[in-house]
């Protein structure tokens, strides 16, 4: 619904034209005259007069009973706007001598906004009378005392206080008139010539005026959208009879649940009834009094013009009406504003009664608008007292009490009671916590930090970046800009959809997977023409890719899997070994734990691919950062503290992105690839002796050199004769490599030889080609985009300028090397409609994302194919 606030510019007396020069001939300008009834057959086009001189033709030939309307097309409101005047007369010619009438924006697109609708011009003095005759003394004196205080405030630009009455009086409007005298140093024009010229000279300007302009550009429109203007006859609300005014819609905005939902107020204009309290209910309620007891035959026909507009217009509207003395009209109609799980209800509902197409209802529901259905959210109808913001890094919203550890968030979870953790930044040593919290807040961090990556895989709100609040970690506070003080245990919410904290426990709304969210989602990949995978680390993830029809896993990082508490213990022996054989020996027992994984994950993806990366990250990554941490882990180890510190600090890294990690550690410490490799094939016998076959897809994270391809091949190659000779069972594998260096993709042609897939891990890649840390480029990068310098954050929009140049030389340098490779990115970027649209031009496969944004990308993938295709049509 369009905003009725922009205030109009000031045009108090006739323009004056500039003076000429003495003797010579003054040229008159001529009149601009280009306008048009509105009738069932007129020329009225959205594009020159606007969506409510449109819709209002619309109206008309359902035969609903508009008033008389004229439509001044965008051209013509320029012209008024540079100064031409406009022949009113003519206008004024359509409605007769004593018509009230009103003027009300018409741009393109309702969102854009506009000037305020000016009501009953026309009204003077003579008028004033006649209605006294017919409507009575207090009825003439509100209608025209509403008109001077609407022509006063919006197009003479007076103080409104000087005009605000408590109640419509004789003795208000007298004084209204006097004060509009005084300050203008003339009388109120009677001329209803004078005051339409007026008012459309002021609406024309308001519309090009700068604050309009750039506040319109903020919703979306061009720098040269333009306005149109409808002239309607006033229907009066304010009369003898039942007289008044209304809305009704027939749907509830929040839901999309069909409902008659509205308010009618007597002896009232325009949309009054929505702003005072005196309005009564549209339906029978034993609440109070309804339009449907007080004018049955009004609320039948109003309920008809409801049906009406949905089957021929195909939307649900809302209808602004007014009844005078019992005759009902119908002034406009608007689409109904909605929340996005109610608009993919409509959506749904309109293509199940044959209003529109299926492939049409896919197209109405903006992908990113999956993420309120998904997760629960705060009630945008609810109070928020918000104090701290930060970025929206992974939807939804949650309430739970303040906690700033790891271990805190377990044992709050332990005792059932819901958390929130609060961390400067989170290290992978959090996850356990992550996965106990239901919420997490972090000082530091941008889109794609650790704290954002691992919440959107599970799904959990998350805010990152609150740079404007303080966290004290030692007394275990949160001060807000504001100055507020939080401690552990305090109550609050967090809002990862809007990028927000609110104190206390805000009104929430429930997720809304229901049967309209599957049948639309089933719709889509009906036309989609890319598949769709999900980054899934657990059996958790795994199962929610599932229910979400994901056609796969595109990544399942193996490394998160070891944080488990009886894991990590191992895992830590390993890193301490002195030997390979006691490295070996420790992974002897990591391995039956890793084959459990597998087995589930492949029983819960039954038969459909899954793509393992091996082991990722450094080896400090699993050691405590703390003295305190170190402490514990030598005792756990029996080891002096002393050897513990002196390990972990030859562990430690300059760059640990860039350092041994990855592909490295399987070459150098080969043993840690050779027992994945073990459980991923004996998991893969398991199915098989199931009945279930599986083909598993094995990928080498951080490859920059074909032969680092070869070595960690051969030791893969091996370990598989091994499983098939003492199972007695043949399988299949695919060995891919996860491309995340520039070098990589440069030279994809190389290593294609010895991989049959290529999977562009985004993350690395933008950070390696910009030479930016993901975690710590949040601090500037603002300034970045606002200045130019970037015309996105890479990290949350694929650049595909350079990164995606790397992208379309690997896939095009790896395909003529190996035909038939399957080319996929599994980056953070994955779920990015923007992304998915690039990856299809480029003749990908599939994208790969976190479980929670893979409706998102089935919606976006079908969006883009239903483009092309009308292109093609």
């Amino acid at each position: 619904m369009h905003s009725l606030t922009t205030t109009l510019a000031p045009c108090p007396k006739p323009c004056i034209l500039p003076a000429q020069n003495k003797g010579a001939a003054v040229q008159k300008i001529p009149q601009v005259s280009d306008f048009a009834e509105i009738t069932p057959s007129a020329d009225i086009r959205v594009a020159d007069h606007g969506w409510r001189a449109k819709c209002l033709q619309r109206l008309i030939r359902l035969d609903l009973p508009v008033p008389q309307t004229v439509a001044l097309p965008a051209q013509t409101v320029r012209s008024i706007a540079a100064g031409h005047p406009i022949d009113v007369k003519a206008i004024l010619a359509h409605f007769g001598p004593s018509a009230l009438i009103s003027v009300r924006p018409s741009p393109e697109n309702p969102d854009w906004g506009g000037p305020g609708t000016v009501l009953n011009i026309g009204m003077n003095a003579n008028r004033h009378k006649a209605l006294i005759k017919t409507h009575g003394a207090e009825a003439a004196d509100a209608l025209y005392l509403r008109f001077v205080q609407a022509y006063a405030t919006h197009v003479a630009r007076l103080d409104p206080d000087m005009f605000e009455v408590s109640q419509a009086s004789a003795s208000a409007l007298r004084d209204a008139l006097q004060h509009y005298e005084r300050e203008m140093d003339e009388p109120f024009p009677e001329s209803a010539e004078t005051q339409l010229s007026e008012v459309l000279r002021s609406m024309a300007r308001a519309w090009e005026g700068t604050s309009a302009r750039l506040l319109r550009q903020a919703k979306g429109a061009p720098e040269e959208a333009a306005l149109g203007l409808v002239v309607q006859e006033m229907a009066q609300g304010i009369g003898q009879g039942i007289s008044g005014s209304g809305v009704i819609q027939f749907i509830d905005p929040v839901t999309g649940q069909p409902l008659v939902k509205g308010r009618y107020l007597g002896q009232s204009q325009g949309r009054d009834a929505l702003k005072n309290n005196e309005a009564i209910y549209l339906t029978r309620d034993k609440r109070g009094a309804s339009l449907e007891d007080l004018a049955p035959e009004i609320f039948t026909d109003l309920v008809a013009f409801g049906a009406a507009c949905r089957q021929r217009l195909r939307e649900e509207m809302q209808i602004e009406f007014t009844i005078e003395d019992s005759k009902l009209s119908v002034l406009d109609a608007v689409k109904v504003a909605r929340s996005a799980r109610a608009g993919l209800k409509v959506a749904v509902a309109l293509a199940e009664d044959s209003i529109i197409s299926q492939n049409e209802a896919v197209l109405r529901v903006e992908p990113r608008a999956l993420s309120e259905l998904l997760h629960p959210q705060v009630n945008t109808n609810a109070a928020r007292d918000v104090f701290a913001k930060g970025i929206a890094a992974s939807p939804g919203a949650a309430v739970g009490r303040i906690v700033f550890s790891s271990q805190a968030a377990q044992a709050s979870a332990a005792r059932g009671e819901p958390c929130i953790m609060v961390r400067r930044e989170t290290a992978p040593e959090d996850i356990r916590g992550m996965h106990a919290a239901v919420g997490v807040l972090t000082e530091r961090g941008g889109v794609t930090s650790h704290a954002a990556v691992i919440a959107r895989g599970l799904g959990v709100p998350c805010v990152v970046g609150a740079s404007g609040m303080r966290l004290d970690a030692k007394d275990k506070r949160l001060i807000s800009a504001d100055g507020r003080v939080f401690v552990e245990g305090d109550l609050i919410t967090i809002d990862g959809t809007m990028g927000e904290v609110l104190s206390g426990a805000a009104e929430m709304l429930a997720p809304a997977l229901d049967d309209a969210f599957r049948k639309l989602l089933g719709w889509a990949d009906n036309v989609r023409d890319i598949g769709i995978r999900a980054n899934a680390d657990t059996p958790a993830d795994a199962a929610t890719a599932r229910s979400f029809e994901a056609q796969g896993i595109g990544l399942c990082r193996t490394e998160h899997m070891f944080f488990e508490e009886d894991r990590l213990v191992v895992m830590r022996e390993m890193i301490f070994a002195d030997t390979p054989t006691d490295r070996a020996a420790a992974l002897a027992r990591l391995l039956p734990m890793q084959r459990a994984d597998f087995v589930q994950l492949f029983e819960i993806m039954a038969g459909l691919p899954v793509c393992i990366r091996l082991f990722d990250p450094p080896l400090h990554e699993f050691l405590p950062h703390s003295r305190e941490g170190l402490r514990e882990l030598a005792e756990a180890l029996d080891r002096p503290l002393s050897e513990v510190m002196r390990r972990a600090e030859a562990l430690a890294e300059f760059n640990p992105m860039l350092g041994m990690r990855g592909v490295r550690l399987g070459v150098v410490l080969p043993e840690i690839y050779a027992m994945q490799a073990q459980a991923i094939f004996e998991a893969t016998v398991v199915l098989a002796r199931k009945g279930t076959p599986v083909v598993p897809e094995i990928m080498i994270p951080l490859v920059s050199a074909k032969r680092e391809v070869e070595l960690v091949k051969t030791h893969i190659d091996a370990v598989a004769a091994s499983v098939r000779v003492k199972s007695g069972v043949g399988f299949d594998f695919k060995l891919g490599v996860m491309v995340e260096t520039p070098r990589a993709a440069l030279r994809a042609g190389d290593i294609a030889q010895h991989a049959s897939f290529l999977s562009f891990g985004t993350n690395d890649l933008t950070q390696m080609t910009y030479g930016l840390s993901r975690d710590d480029a949040g601090r500037f990068m603002n300034t970045y985009v606002q200045q130019g310098v970037f015309p996105e954050d890479p990290f949350h929009v694929l650049d595909v300028d350079g990164v995606g140049e790397l992208l379309l030389i690997g896939a095009e340098r790896g395909r003529k090397t190996r035909p038939n490779l399957t080319v996929s990115i599994c980056g953070e970027h994955g779920g990015n409609p923007e992304s998915i649209a690039f990856c299809r031009k480029a003749g990908f496969d599939y994208v790969s994302c976190s479980p929670y944004r893979v409706p998102l990308a089935r919606l976006a993938a079908a969006h883009l194919a239903l483009h092309d295709l009308n292109l093609i049509i």
